[in-house]
């Protein structure tokens, strides 16, 4: 009888970094293989993948900050076939043992894929979402410093001269920059009065470039919103911001959510259970979770509400009349929006 060995199997690590990323193999007893350090190009995530597999078969690949920094070695191995684990921290034990080093976080990054301590399935980060979230960004870039930049002009206008803030003072912000967009400043009279309004000038047509900016990208983000997921925008309450939001917390695969329970973790959703010596279970707020999803789904719970959804009227009504608080009403409302937001995402 002739015994044929099975190719060994084997658990990568990588610890990610701007420049060099660090990996690491053990075997599936979680005996340490070989570590090496790699460059952060693509001829550095090949190298990286080769080495892996001259110990064996890669059974999976625990990568750090696949979001961040470790976002294109987890597209190569995703690429190649391989399962790759999210590791979201090293383990802090360890550290508190051994120190902190790269070779060691890399170590630990594979042995909790190995041993089960981190299961999340990374997001590929090729398809749709990825497109969403770069977008995204832009705008909320683009979002926040219009803020910015309206309140910095609204304050100009406390310390201007009486006539320009007579003229516009009182004006909502929208009327505030379109008039002082107006303005023209003439060099050679009061010089107050000329810096003033050059200021507000400025700042009015940044506004207003701000605001093309956002209508541009608003242009591309509902057709990738409509193409993939067109199903969420037909929930109730549900907008393209809203949905796109959501697009991006469940990946460009979001079958790695195996369950409307992950995804209700994933948003921040999921009440903990608190139960210590005698005390009776309770459940507390889940500070954990991807806070924008969550944000994202209160805002579905509130425009509901504003726009009297009668089911979500009626379930208010009838938990304010058992003795829950508002806060607590929303929490779970909030936990029904994640069930049925996870129904409509493209699996």
């Amino acid at each position: 009888m002739v015994i044929v060995d099975s190719p060994r199997l084997i658990v990568g690590g990588v610890d990610t970094h701007r420049d060099v990323n660090v990996a690491a193999v053990v075997d599936m007893n979680g005996g340490l293989l070989g570590v090496e350090s790699f460059r952060t190009t693509a001829d550095g995530h090949k190298m990286l993948a080769r080495w892996m597999a001259g110990f064996g078969t890669i059974e999976r690949v625990g990568v750090e900050g696949t979001g961040t920094y470790g976002a294109s070695v987890a597209r190569h191995l995703a690429r190649m076939a391989v399962t790759v684990i999210e590791v979201d921290r090293p383990n802090r034990q360890q550290r508190r043992r051994n120190g902190k080093s790269d070779q060691l976080d890399a170590i630990e990054a594979a042995r909790a894929a190995l041993s089960g301590r981190c299961t999340g399935r990374a997001k590929s980060g090729d398809s749709f979402a990825e497109a969403i979230r770069a977008l995204l960004v832009a705008k909320r870039s683009a979002r926040s410093t219009r803020v910015r930049t309206i309140v910095q002009l609204r304050h100009l206008m406390f310390t201007a001269p009486d006539e320009l803030r007579a003229r516009l003072g009182g004006l909502t912000p929208i009327q505030l920059v379109n008039e002082a967009a107006k303005l023209r400043p003439r060099a050679g009279g009061d010089i107050v009065m000329h810096g003033i309004k050059t200021a507000a000038v400025i700042l009015a047509r940044r506004v207003q470039a701000l605001d093309a900016e956002i209508e541009a990208i608003d242009a591309q983000l509902f057709p990738l919103v409509k193409d993939a997921a067109p199903g969420l925008l037909q929930i109730f309450g549900v907008g393209a911001d809203t949905a796109a939001v959501l697009i991006v917390a469940a990946g460009d695969n979001p079958q790695r959510i195996v369950s409307e329970s992950a995804w209700a973790m994933i948003c921040g959703v999921a009440p903990m259970p608190v139960m210590s010596g005698k005390n009776q279970t309770r459940y507390r707020l889940n500070p954990g979770g991807n806070r924008q999803a969550n944000n994202a789904l209160w805002r579905i719970v509130i425009t509901r509400l504003g726009q009297h959804d009668p089911h979500t009227v009626a379930y208010m009504n009838r938990r304010l009349a058992e003795g829950k608080t508002k806060p607590e009403i929303i929490r779970c409302l909030k936990r029904y929006v994640a069930r049925e937001t996870f129904q409509a995402l493209l699996r």
